[in-house]
């Protein structure tokens, strides 16, 4: 693993295989890890990182805010989360890529091709989160975190992260920034020493502002629309990853690809070959 500074916040990635670059936001929601892509739910069964590195470049990295990487306390957008990621790119001295996202990866990859579609060949959006309950349950950690603030103060914070060592979406009382407060400790001292009601504030905007609405997060429907970006969309279905949310997106997005099979049919013989085909595709008129 290689470390980089992008944009004062260290950051934790890994180069794997030759080709063209694929810039990969990992799943995991609030502990998007590298290791996420291996042993995580539907990601430990398709195996993408046995597959992809044989024809593609990609690039994999924990998120700000989560794992070993740094983070920065401010309300955090999904503008923030793209820049991190072309951050990484301009560091390699990569032009243009695919960007890829699975799980909570998918809101970034969207504002990442919004905002800087020069740099965008082609979207992956896999398994996107969104749907009713996946609000629902994301708004109740946020709440689980400012309680926990609330009656026991910012100190309880810092000692719950280092005894326990779990990221927000394991332990919502430690909040958005666990995984840093764990890890960096000139970090931790300045996190106990802010105004606790101003963070408070800015915490609670983090939840109303990035979790808005029941379809999918992210870019307004009125933006996508205006997107000429070619993308591929693969469904989930449970709580956290509508099927709706996945369909709401091929909607909106003009160039998308929705690949409708079910989650049971999707393998190891057949996600990596259909993540390629449409790679390799995109990449010919290019």
């Amino acid at each position: 693993m290689a470390t980089a500074t992008i944009d004062g916040i260290a950051t934790r990635y890994e180069v794997i295989g030759s080709g063209p670059p694929l810039l990969m936001y990992a799943p995991g929601g609030f502990n998007a890890v590298i290791e996420m892509w291996r042993t995580q739910g539907v990601y430990a069964r398709i195996k993408l990182l046995d597959h992809l590195p044989k024809k593609y470049t990609c690039i994999v990295f924990d998120r700000r805010e989560c794992g070993q990487s740094g983070g920065r306390l401010e309300r955090v957008t999904w503008r923030h989360l793209a820049a991190h990621g072309k951050g990484l790119l301009d560091h390699l001295g990569i032009a243009r890529a695919h960007i890829m996202g699975g799980c909570m990866g998918c809101p970034p990859v969207a504002t990442f091709g919004l905002g800087y579609p020069d740099a965008t060949l082609s979207m992956i959006l896999f398994w996107p989160v969104g749907g009713a309950k996946y609000r629902i349950n994301v708004h109740r950690r946020f709440a689980e975190h400012l309680a926990f603030v609330e009656q026991q103060g910012l100190d309880a914070v810092v000692a719950l992260v280092a005894k326990e060592g779990k990221a927000f979406g394991a332990e919502p009382r430690g909040g958005p920034w666990a995984s840093v407060l764990r890890h960096d400790r000139a970090f931790a001292e300045a996190f106990v020493k802010q105004d606790v009601e101003r963070y408070k504030l800015m915490v609670a905007a983090m939840a109303r502002t990035l979790f808005d609405r029941d379809s999918a997060p992210g870019p307004e429907p009125e933006d996508l629309l205006r997107c000429d970006i070619p993308a591929l969309v693969v469904p989930g279905r449970d709580a956290a990853h509508a099927t709706s949310a996945a369909r709401y997106l091929e909607e909106c997005l003009p160039k998308a690809e929705y690949w409708d099979v079910s989650v049971a049919d999707q393998t190891e013989a057949n996600v990596p070959g259909r993540i390629i085909e449409f790679l390799d595709r995109v990449g010919a008129h290019t």
